[in-house]
């Protein structure tokens, strides 16, 4: 792809742009193209100029993210910090950035008093994640608190989803190939900010004990099966702490690959398909990934 293609932005464009630093991981090669839009309008005139054959795809904070060694052949779409703001809009709503994350969206809905979001404390990851991926924790989903999420789609056409039009289902939404989602509206209950603290120390603590936050990791890399636990069938396999190149499933909690150092995206992805083997194999469960891989392997 040349500078020549591409249509004029007022955002950041950045050639060659590296795409481990930018993921949890800390693996995987670089994107052809990486787009920080100033604003949406910004996207929008991008996305309708941008020859349709570029394939396209956004970037929250990469934590449920393999970006494979081979890089992103595309334009990888960065919400910077103007799509991080969190605005209230009555007692149980707000209007939340497609960049913001879910430690912000947590911590307004709690200063405003509103109740029902403390979940997205646990979630690494930023609203338009959240969105598209019907991010959950803790006994609830986005689905839950959902009102409607404002989206550009790869034509650059803007578009307002309700729920419904999402096709919601465990981890997956239908939100359409190479759209981004630039703002959603939540809508929570009200509730005492004492309450909801402590109700998100909980979940906290929570998560410190249970899983290893101090790695390069990826969040859960496995879906649960209807009424099993990944992380069990994965430790019943014989998988805890198996070791393939610089990647390891974690000691701590079986659902979580860690890279020990130097590992490969290519490390990363194959443990993932051998512990699949081995679970297949020990309970005849076929484990399905949660972590997104993308790009090309090299």
């Amino acid at each position: 792809m040349t500078t020549t293609i591409l249509p004029a932005v007022r955002g950041k464009l950045t050639p060659h742009a590296p795409l481990a630093p930018l993921v949890w991981f800390k693996s995987g090669g670089a994107a052809d193209w990486l787009f920080e839009p100033k604003d949406a309008d910004d996207l929008a005139a991008f996305l309708r100029d941008l020859d349709p054959a570029v394939p396209v795809m956004a970037l929250g904070l990469g934590s449920n993210l393999i970006v494979r060694d081979g890089g992103f052949p595309g334009v990888v779409v960065r919400l910077g910090k103007a799509f991080a703001k969190v605005e209230v809009l009555d007692a149980t709503a707000l209007r939340c950035g497609g960049g913001a994350s879910g430690i912000l969206v947590s911590s307004t809905a709690r200063d405003a008093g509103v109740a029902g979001m403390e979940f997205l404390r646990s979630i690494p990851g930023t609203v338009g994640g959240f969105v598209r991926m019907n991010g959950g924790a803790y006994g609830s989903e986005v689905k839950d608190i959902l009102v409607e999420a404002d989206i550009v789609l790869r034509s650059g056409e803007r578009r307002t989803l309700a729920p419904a039009d999402l096709g919601y289902t465990y981890r997956h939404s239908e939100l359409p190939e190479g759209a981004v989602v630039v703002s959603a509206t939540f809508r929570g209950r009200p509730g005492d900010p004492a309450a909801i603290q402590a109700e998100m120390d909980r979940i906290s603590a929570s998560r410190e004990a249970s899983q290893p936050l101090r790695s390069k990791t990826g969040g859960s890399t496995f879906k649960n099966p209807d009424g099993r636990k990944a992380w069990q069938l994965v430790d019943e396999a014989g998988c805890r702490g198996l070791v393939l190149g610089g990647a390891q499933v974690s000691e701590k909690h079986t659902n979580f690959l860690i890279n020990t150092g130097e590992a490969t995206s290519a490390d990363l992805e194959a443990l993932g398909e051998e512990v699949r083997r081995r679970v297949k194999e020990k309970s005849g469960v076929d484990l399905q990934w949660e972590i997104q891989r993308v790009g090309v392997a090299k």
